[in-house]
């Protein structure tokens, strides 16, 4: 990057505050998806809204692409870089800000980790509802851009739901305030149109959290099942009965096998397992509990466990929440999708995905927030084995056809980014992408924030909607699996 560029932002940001170095710079390649790789030209580390400013209008004045970016942990690429552009890290922007608990607020700069905000409220008996898996490292930034969800969002929503307002730097460095403190303010709800962006419209600098009551109750029920088709009946069941869990996960022997080395969480050695946990007054999660009980030994439960105190709840959770990273114990290299499909459509897809594992000749280990039907299954490969990784990503992808097909989505939580967005055309007709198109540009005309991300191919602002064409490797990418 030209010397003169660099110049300018080490005078916005400081000498510490920029990285040009290339051994420094591949530190920033890639987020927790490493199958793409750019090395950025620099990477910029500002500590406050205004250099946030700063960067983006010389950005925007050399017409230099940027890509924001949190902890890295994203899972689609998300936070990639662009070839000559930068990274803007956010990691600095850390502090919580304001905490307003009589009105259950609080106001976080993007750099914050998710579970700071929870561990900053829990003494005066609140929390912050959305828990991605990553919790413990990811930023509230990174939530924010992926609309990230986490096991207690079948109750408590994602993080749409507890985002008020956002204090946003545009593409040409102007700030603009999104939303508020209030519920339900007038006019068009740009706020819930900046989360889930992923990053394509600007970059929050302060974000306006809702908080929530601690519950007078949690418990949580572990059940072993010989299967996870039998483990689904339960989930069926449990809805149908008319109640809403805090959360309802699912993990099959694979993914329990891993959890098991990596934690030690005590998970009963079965075909599915299933952790239920009920919130709520005291008398009613009694009630309720006993009801799944119910409905898990009808449905062929052999153990049922309920957890008899905090200690031993966080421990069965820390199994789950380590699921991902746990594959490591039992395989080199694996890939990790998000799809959606509806609850009733699990046995089949389950079977569907049992079937396309034995054809590929991979192990496929499946974790799931199977109270929304969000799929998480991990395809297990070794890149040392020449082919296999493409066989591997071919998988995944035939994965997400039959989340599709089955009526789903190709995301629930870990976003488009650069890995899915040829899917997109599979799930949208071309004047939907054209609507999503107009929106972009309305925020990033020069399209400047993290561009090439999210659609299926390049599109210019100017460009009028008409018939659309696809690259003949979307078609080779996307055709088979249909």
């Amino acid at each position: 990057m030209d010397s003169r560029i660099l110049d300018q932002f080490r005078a916005i940001v400081g000498k510490d505050g920029l990285i040009t170095e290339p051994e420094q710079l591949r530190t920033y390649e890639c987020d927790g998806l490493t199958n793409f790789r750019v090395v950025p030209s620099a990477v910029v580390l500002p500590t406050s809204t205004e250099q946030v400013q700063g960067v983006v209008r010389t950005c925007h004045r050399e017409r230099i692409p940027f890509v924001a970016r949190g902890s890295g942990t994203g899972l689609s690429g998300g936070a990639l870089p662009i070839e000559s552009g930068i990274v803007i890290s956010l990691a600095r922007l850390n502090r919580i800000l304001e905490v307003d608990l009589a009105n259950a607020r609080v106001v976080v700069e993007p750099g914050v980790i998710n579970a700071s905000v929870t561990q900053q409220v829990s003494p005066n008996g609140f929390f912050y509802a959305p828990d991605p898996s990553s919790q413990q490292v990811c930023s509230i930034g990174g939530n924010v851009a992926e609309n990230s969800g986490g096991a207690h969002c079948l109750k408590y929503g994602f993080t749409t739901t507890h985002v008020l307002g956002l204090e946003v730097v545009l593409p040409d460095g102007s700030l603009v305030h999104l939303g508020g403190k209030t519920l339900d303010r007038p006019g068009y709800d740009l706020a819930g149109v900046f989360v889930g962006s992923e990053g394509t419209l600007g970059i929050a600098t302060k974000i306006i959290l809702r908080i929530v009551k601690r519950p007078e109750i949690i418990q949580t029920l572990l059940a072993a099942f010989n299967s996870t088709n039998e483990a689904g009946a339960a989930v069926s069941g449990i809805i149908a009965a008319g109640m809403l869990p805090a959360a309802i996960e699912m993990m099959d022997n694979l993914a329990i096998q891993a959890a098991e080395a990596a934690v030690h969480a005590g998970y009963p050695n079965c075909g599915g397992l299933l952790l239920v946990e009920l919130d709520g007054p005291a008398a009613e999660v009694e009630l309720l509990m006993a009801q799944v009980k119910e409905i898990c030994t009808e449905c062929g439960a052999w153990e049922i466990r309920v957890a008899q105190s905090e200690e031993e709840r966080a421990v069965i959770w820390k199994g789950r929440k380590a699921a991902f990273a746990a594959m490591g114990r039992i395989s080199p290299n694996y890939i990790v999708q998000d799809g959606v499909i509806p609850r009733t459509a699990l046995p089949q897809v389950l079977s569907e995905i049992e079937r396309l594992s034995a054809e590929a000749g991979l192990r496929v280990a499946n974790v799931f927030h199977a109270g929304d039907g969000n799929l998480h299954p991990l395809v297990l490969y070794d890149r040392r084995i020449p082919g296999q990784e493409h066989l591997a990503e071919e998988l995944a992808f035939s994965i997400l056809g039959l989340c599709v097909k089955a009526g789903g989505s190709i995301t629930g939580e870990h976003g488009v980014g650069e890995e899915k967005k040829k899917f997109m055309s599979v799930m949208f007709a071309e004047p939907d992408l054209d609507t999503m198109q107009r929106v972009r540009c309305a925020f990033d005309p020069e399209r400047l924030s993290n561009p090439d991300k999210v659609f299926p191919r390049p599109r210019l602002c100017a460009e009028k909607p008409g018939p659309y064409q696809p690259h003949p490797l979307e078609v080779a990418g996307v055709a088979e699996l249909f």
